[in-house]
C-alpha cells in the first residue's frame, strides 16, 4: 500500500475510534467515591472510580431492574437485560477519564439452578460409606474427656445434636484467614486453640464437631461444599448428621451456629435445601445462627448468595472417623464427589495421587448419583 495511503487510511480508521469513544455518555465527579443503586437495593460507596482499569466493570444479575451511578456530582442509569454491556466514562475532576461498564454476570443461584440436573442412571461404582463405631478408643477418650454425653443431654437425637452444635461453635471461634493445625483431630485442635488462643477455620469446625457426633453414637459426615469453578478461593464445609428415626441428614453448620427448615420447621438435609434454592421454594434458618457470636447470618446472604456459590459440588471422605485428615506417611483416605451434569471435568471416574512431603495417597471417586452419594439407607 502507498505510504501516504496507508497514513490517510490509519488517520481515518483512527479518528473514527476516537469519535467512537467520543459518542460515550459522560459523566461527572470530583469524588473517586460511587453510590450504586440496583432497583431497590442501595450500596453507600458501592464502587471506586478506577481509571487505570479499562474498562472497569461492574457486574449486575439485576434482570429488569434498573442500575444507576451517582457520583458527587451526576447520575447515570440502565435497566439490565441478559445482553446487557454498557460503556460510559466518569470524568474525574474534569481531566481524567475512566472508561467504565455495566455488565449482566448471572447471579450464583442463577449457575445453581442450571446445575439442577443429576443422572439417577450413573452407575459408576461408590463403595459404602462407613462411620466410625463410638467404641473406639479415641471416640470414647473424646467423649469423656469432655464430657460429651452431659454436653449433649438426655433428649432425643434433634436436641442432642444441636446442643453440640451450639458447643462446638461456643467452644471454638471460627478463623478463616489462617490454616488448621497440623494434627487435625478433635482431642488435639481443642487444646490448641485454647492454648494458643485461636481459631479454626470450617473445615477445622466441621471435623471437631463430625467427630463429637460420632463419639456420641451419631453418624455424621463433614461434607466441603464448593462452587462451579474447578480452580477456586472460597468453598464451605458442614455437617451432614443422620437421624436415624427418619432416615435422612440434617444440615449442620458450626461457623455460623446455623441448621435450616421448611416452612414447617421440620430440619432439612443438603439436597432438600439445594433443590428448594433451585426451586425458590422457602427456606428458614434458626433466629441464633451467627458468626462468632457477633454478627447475625440472615438467609438473604447465606443461603441465597454464599451456599447458592457453594452448593454447586458436594464432596466429602468415604470413611467418617477420628483423625480423617492428620496426613502421614502410608496414610489413604478417599474422597468422593458429588456433580450435576453440568460440572466441569466429569471425567476420569477415578484419580490417584500421594503427596511426597506427607506421603498420604488420595483416591478421588465422582459420581452425578446423589443417591449414591447420599446412602440414606443405613
Amino acid at each position: 500500500m502507498n505510504m501516504k495511503i496507508f497514513v490517510l487510511f490509519f488517520t481515518l480508521l483512527s479518528g473514527q475510534y476516537l469519535f467512537g469513544q467520543e459518542k460515550l455518555p459522560v459523566i461527572k465527579a470530583t469524588s473517586k467515591s460511587v453510590d450504586i443503586r440496583e432497583g431497590e437495593q442501595f450500596n453507600k460507596n458501592g464502587w471506586t472510580i478506577s481509571p487505570e482499569i479499562k474498562p472497569d466493570i461492574h457486574t449486575t444479575s439485576a434482570i429488569g431492574k434498573k442500575v444507576t451511578f451517582y457520583t458527587d456530582k451526576d447520575s447515570i442509569s440502565v435497566t439490565i437485560t441478559k445482553k446487557t454491556k454498557f460503556d460510559f466514562i466518569i470524568l474525574l475532576n474534569d481531566t481524567i477519564k475512566a472508561l467504565t461498564e455495566i455488565a449482566y454476570q448471572p447471579s450464583y443461584l442463577d449457575k445453581l439452578k442450571g446445575a439442577s440436573k443429576y443422572n439417577l442412571n450413573d452407575n459408576r461404582s461408590i463403595p459404602q460409606f462407613t462411620y466410625q463405631d463410638p467404641s473406639n478408643t479415641n471416640l470414647i477418650a473424646l467423649r469423656k474427656g469432655f464430657n460429651l454425653d452431659s454436653i449433649a443431654g438426655t433428649g432425643n437425637d434433634v436436641t442432642k445434636i444441636l446442643n453440640l452444635l451450639h458447643w462446638v461453635h461456643n467452644l471454638i471461634p471460627h478463623d478463616g484467614n489462617h490454616d488448621n493445625p497440623t494434627v487435625k483431630n478433635a482431642m488435639s485442635m481443642i487444646a490448641q486453640c485454647k492454648r494458643e488462643n485461636r481459631g479454626l477455620n470450617c473445615r477445622g469446625l466441621a471435623t471437631v464437631l463430625n467427630e463429637c457426633y460420632l463419639a456420641i453414637g451419631i453418624k455424621s459426615r463433614f461434607v466441603t461444599c464448593m462452587p462451579k469453578d474447578s480452580i477456586f478461593d472460597d468453598c464451605h464445609v458442614i455437617n451432614a448428621v443422620y437421624l436415624a428415626n427418619e432416615k435422612k441428614w440434617i444440615w449442620i453448620d458450626p461457623t455460623n451456629n446455623a441448621y435450616v427448615m421448611n416452612e414447617r420447621g421440620d430440619l432439612l438435609s443438603i439436597a432438600e435445601v439445594r433443590e428448594r434454592l433451585i426451586n425458590n421454594q422457602p427456606l428458614i434458618i434458626n433466629p441464633d445462627a451467627n458468626w462468632n457470636n457477633k454478627s447475625t447470618v440472615t438467609k438473604e446472604y447465606y443461603l441465597d448468595y454464599y451456599m447458592a456459590k457453594n452448593l454447586y459440588r458436594l464432596q466429602c471422605p468415604l470413611v467418617s472417623e477420628y483423625d480423617t485428615e492428620t496426613w502421614k506417611e502410608g496414610k489413604k483416605i478417599t474422597f468422593v464427589e458429588l456433580l450435576p451434569l453440568d460440572a466441569y471435568k466429569q471425567k476420569p471416574d477415578k484419580s490417584e495421587s500421594t503427596n511426597k512431603k506427607t506421603g498420604t495417597t488420595f483416591t478421588y471417586l465422582k459420581t452425578n448419583n446423589p443417591e449414591r452419594f447420599w446412602q440414606t439407607k443405613l
